[in-house]
This record gives C-alpha cells, structure tokens and sequence, in this order.
C-alpha cells in the first residue's frame, strides 16, 4: 500500500535536490525545524497544508506542481492514466448542457 506521506516526501526531496538546496536551506527558509523537515521528507510525519505551503515557496514550487506531481505518482503506482479519454477517471470541469437544461427546468417549476 502507497502512503500519501512517502509520496509527498519524496516530491519534495526530488524538488530540493534539483535546486541543489540542503535540507538545512529549506528548513530555514520555510522556518521548519530541520529535524521535522527530515521526517516529512522521509515520510514518516504527515505535514499540514500551511508547512506543506512554506516548504513549496522555499522551493520557489508552486503547491499546485509538489501536489500534482504527488498525485502523478500515485497514479502510476495504482495503475491509474490521468486526463486520459473516455473512461478515465478524471472529474470534467464543465456539465453538459442537457443536464443544465433540465436543472433549469426543474427551478422554473418552483
């Protein structure tokens, strides 16, 4: 079973390292205690958003990139295709207008 901790963990230790920061930069630039920071690399502390928050901006990542690459990950350990075609488990953004129709129906009758 993947834990969503060790997933995190590596993404931002993946990051770090590609920006060739220590553990030590990071740490104090999201003022983290470098121990913490250690532990939520390693996957053993889950962090909280507001670290998880700091720790992106000390990495000068958006959130939004350390989590979509978080969710990258575990997608490809469960075997999942993301943004994949029909059939795809990818949550649409827009209705389709049929459904829209008949929701408008339904509030004109009220």
């Amino acid at each position: 079973m993947v834990l969503v901790r060790q997933e995190i963990g590596d993404v931002l230790r993946d990051f770090r390292l590609q920006k060739a920061l220590t553990l030590r930069q990071v740490a104090s630039r999201a003022s983290v205690a470098l121990g913490y920071l250690s532990e939520v690399e390693r996957g053993q502390k889950e962090a909280s958003s507001e670290i998880l928050a700091s720790v992106a901006d000390a990495l000068d990542t958006p959130l939004s990139v350390v989590l979509g690459e978080v969710a990258h990950r575990l997608a490809l350990v469960e075997d999942v295709e993301l943004g994949a075609a029909a059939g795809s488990h990818v949550v649409p953004d827009t209705l389709p207008d049929e459904l829209l129709t008949e929701f408008d129906a339904d509030l004109a009758v009220r």
